[in-house]
């Protein structure tokens, strides 16, 4: 099993265990490792240093949020140089997060502003920031590295899709399409999957999206097929500890008539094959 979405302390939001304790959670439930995420900073370093530590496999990677200067190609350069595998394009920067109101990091602190980010179509294509786009997407193939769409919208994540396809990018994850942002809908999503996109479905959609049920959660796995990645976005003092988030996700689907066989691969191997080099 290999889970790869989870966060740990130490974090601006809180969590329910730092980073050695998250892994001993993995360790104990036999894992082989995953991947490390925070939205306001690179999670490289931390990874490095607790898969020396522990023997798993664990995995960072760098979240474009403003913390880290946005869509930065130098940010993007750094985290892969050093062994990171993931880029996650604006999560908690996404103008999809402001205006669905999901937290952010200025809301620490209101004299931050409420800026945004984006990437085309909603970004002008004539606007400075396309260059440094098309920048770290280079960056992101030449390391043969992860892309995962973040919180950007759907229309955004078909963009980037385009322009990974374009650059021979074979690493695509799209970030749990179904959740609150960007909530693709079911064909949309088999039709990214059909092309060649990673579909992730999280154990925190479960747990605490508003609305979601079972039955849809089973409809995106079905529309995913073989691409079908399930990872827990746990570590939430109000969730389960993340193996047993991931587990329950992989429980419930069962239930809803999907084969236990194919889920556990959605948990293991394929993401596994998906991050690792």
């Amino acid at each position: 099993m290999f889970d790869v979405h989870v966060h740990a302390a130490p974090d601006v939001l809180a969590r329910i265990g730092y980073d050695d304790q998250i892994g001993e959670s993995y360790a104990a439930a036999g894992y082989s490792g995953f991947v490390l995420k925070a939205h306001h900073e690179s999670t490289v370093g931390r990874a490095s240093a607790l898969s020396r530590s522990s023997g798993l496999e664990v995995v960072g990677g760098v979240a474009l949020n403003r913390a880290v200067g946005g869509i930065n190609p130098a940010a993007v350069l750094s985290a892969l140089s050093t062994g990171g595998r993931v880029v996650w394009f604006p999560t908690a920067d996404a103008h999809t997060q402001e205006s669905a109101h999901l937290p952010r990091l200025g809301d620490l602190d209101e004299r931050l502003d409420r800026s945004v980010l984006a990437v085309p179509p909603v970004l002008p294509a004539e606007d400075e920031a396309v260059k440094n786009i098309g920048l770290v997407l280079d960056l992101i193939a030449e390391h043969d590295a992860v892309l995962c769409t973040g919180h950007l919208s759907g229309a955004e994540c078909r963009w980037l899709l385009e322009q990974a396809l374009d650059r021979g990018i074979g690493r695509f994850l799209l970030t749990h399409p179904s959740y609150t942002v960007p909530d693709m809908a079911v064909p949309e999503i088999a039709e990214l999957a059909d092309r060649g996109a990673h579909v992730e479905i999280t154990a925190y959609q479960l747990l605490h999206q508003p609305g979601m049920t079972a039955s849809r959660l089973a409809a995106v796995a079905r529309a995913a097929g073989p691409r079908l990645v399930l990872a827990s976005d746990a570590g939430q003092p109000d969730s389960p500890q993340p193996p047993m988030a991931l587990n329950q996700l992989i429980d419930t689907l069962a239930g809803q008539g999907l084969d236990p066989g194919l889920l556990r691969d959605a948990a293991g191997d394929t993401p596994r094959r998906l991050v690792l080099p």
